[in-house]
């Protein structure tokens, strides 16, 4: 099943979404901030732009904020309560789902992974509560481009899917706000070099990325195990 250009996901509205946190622990680090980045059309002039500074209540590792800028001390001067903030966050996240405006989130499952544990530790109820459904449609560049470049040697951060699809990055990454826009750029210049991405619907583009995180991860775990080294990765996505 198609749709026409007119009606193409990829023309509608999208969410874009990040963190940044103290670490890469979904069940045990703490978000620091929040970018959500809502998109009618290419340019930034079509972007509405939302942020949170939070204070996680726990110490920013050095490592942590070498690569955000927020250190302990200028989160705790200057952040919101977590539980505050984390409720307006889920709170715009689902109302958005709820109107099939995907969320688009590079290395997704990580930042929704991440929020659900977080409202979990703040007694607030999780987005796919508020859903009450799976945390749905989320469309992940990452995933994507695993699936439909397989055998792209090379790295495949963000910064590296820049170049690959020709998009010109116009801010410092690894601040949320940034990173959101850079990854809208790049899912619509993904689009517009695999058309069929945007000719899907939202459900069947779901489905396929669930399938191709699971083929890579089966495909990274067994190359892992060949080295002699085992790797907690999930084949199940994105929670």
């Amino acid at each position: 099943m198609t749709t026409d250009t007119a009606s193409r996901w990829i023309d509608r509205p999208l969410l874009g979404f990040d963190t940044e946190t103290t670490g890469t622990s979904t069940s045990e680090d703490r978000i620091v901030t929040v970018a959500l980045v809502h998109s009618v059309g290419q340019g930034r002039e079509n972007e509405t732009v939302a942020t949170w500074l939070i204070d996680p209540g726990v110490p920013i590792p050095e490592q942590a904020a070498a690569i955000h800028g927020i250190s302990t001390e200028h989160a705790a001067s200057h952040g919101m309560a977590p539980a505050a903030a984390l409720e307006e966050v889920a709170a715009l996240i689902a109302e958005s789902l709820a109107k099939d405006v995907p969320l688009v989130a590079f290395n997704g499952a990580f930042d929704v992974q991440i929020l659900e544990n977080e409202l979990r530790r703040h007694e607030l109820p999780t987005v796919a509560e508020r859903l009450g459904h799976d945390v749905a449609p989320l469309v992940d560049p990452l995933v994507i481009d695993r699936g439909v470049d397989r055998y792209r040697k090379g790295k495949r951060k963000l910064v590296d899917l820049l170049e690959v699809y020709g998009v010109q990055q116009d801010g410092r990454l690894h601040t949320a706000d940034v990173d959101v826009s850079s990854t809208l750029d790049v899912l619509r210049a993904m689009v517009a070099k695999h058309p069929r991405l945007g000719e899907s619907s939202l459900e069947e583009l779901f489905r396929q990325e669930m399938e191709w995180h699971r083929e890579w991860a089966e495909n990274f775990i067994g190359y892992m195990k060949k080295q002699g080294k085992t790797v907690d990765v999930s084949t199940t996505w994105p929670l």
